[in-house]
């Protein structure tokens, strides 16, 4: 009798229970999952990664199951991780995005899967990109990221997209203020939802005089403003060229070379979330701030003290250990 199939080979023989099983342990920081992922590694890039984000109520959800559609009838696999917001009490979340994509889950050529934010405060749920290397490894060539509607705190998905869709809508009198507050610059393309409402014709003259003064210089690619009712199924044809346009001007200017950057940002992000857990449970951090906060000392300065304290005991720089990484 042959030894069962480890999930690394279900994974390559298109198993989606595999995945799924894969993204479960991303999601669980379970240490089976960082072997399994580089046994695969070699297969993770080729995907065509797309993050959709904005304020509440603005129809991401909607807008990515219209992406969907349009590029399965392109003939290509898609993957989408929804990421709902989590309860501050439980941990758990809705993740109501299988019921607004419910015409898609039983397309054989769509993997959905819906992930809590949890301790995440930018979007996107802590595991989300090891997720998306799962997906990509499993052979999908489309991956649509709907991250948490949080409005002005949007950043996560930057590292974890090639190209970035911040979708607004008219009525939501926060909009060009959360544009000044970054998310303009979040954005590769953005998308006016609900075009068919009133005022989505001066949100759109908003954020493309918007786009023209904060880019006129010193900027290659400028985020174009498309308009669509996703509601409608309208004109989300011309989300799609856009994102294909703005995937031509990767190509040509290095997308690897971007992705390389983002990696980087990734491996910072696991290090020190990595490092916060070591410490502050492991070691017994927690005790020491809290016995420095009882000794009345600002929290500024209980956090000085920790730091140098660690940093007292690291190797100096240009080290053994920095070669040999």
């Amino acid at each position: 009798m042959s030894a069962p199939a480890t999930i690394t080979e279900r994974l390559l023989c298109g198993e989606r229970s595999a995945l799924a099983r894969l993204i479960t342990w991303a999601e669980n920081g379970d240490p089976r999952f960082a072997p399994a992922l580089a046994q695969v590694w070699g297969r993770v890039g080729r995907a065509m990664r797309i993050g959709v984000t904005g304020p509440p109520g603005a129809g991401k959800s909607t807008l990515v199951n219209q992406l969907a559609k349009l590029y399965r009838e392109q003939g290509r696999t898609v993957g989408v991780l929804a990421v709902d917001p989590s309860s501050p009490f439980s941990g758990g979340a809705l993740l109501g995005d299988r019921i607004r994509m419910e015409e898609r889950t039983l397309d054989p050529g769509v993997f959905i899967r819906s992930m809590a934010s949890r301790a995440s405060h930018g979007g996107l749920a802590r595991a989300a990109v090891d997720a998306c290397d799962a997906m990509d490894a499993f052979g999908l060539e489309v991956l649509l990221i709907e991250t948490v509607g949080v409005g002005q705190a949007e950043y996560d998905v930057m590292d974890a997209a090639d190209t970035v869709l911040v979708v607004l809508h008219p009525g939501a009198g926060d909009s060009i203020q959360a544009m000044k507050a970054g998310l303009l610059e979040v954005a590769d393309v953005l998308v006016v939802n609900k075009a068919d409402q009133p005022g989505a014709e001066r949100l759109q003259n908003d954020l493309e005089e918007s786009v023209h003064v904060r880019f006129l210089a010193g900027r290659d690619w400028r985020p174009p403003v498309v308009a669509c009712s996703a509601g409608k199924g309208e004109f989300v044809d011309l989300v799609v060229a856009a994102v294909a346009r703005h995937r031509a001007f990767l190509e040509q200017h290095d997308l690897e070379r971007l992705r390389r950057a983002k990696r980087v940002a990734q491996v910072r992000h696991a290090l020190m979330e990595g490092l916060i857990e070591a410490l502050w449970e492991g070691r017994g951090w927690r005790r020491r701030a809290e016995r420095g906060l009882f000794a009345e000392r600002a929290p500024c300065a209980v956090a000085a003290a920790l730091l140098s304290d660690i940093l007292d005991h690291l190797p100096p720089p240009g080290g053994e250990s920095e070669a040999s990484a």
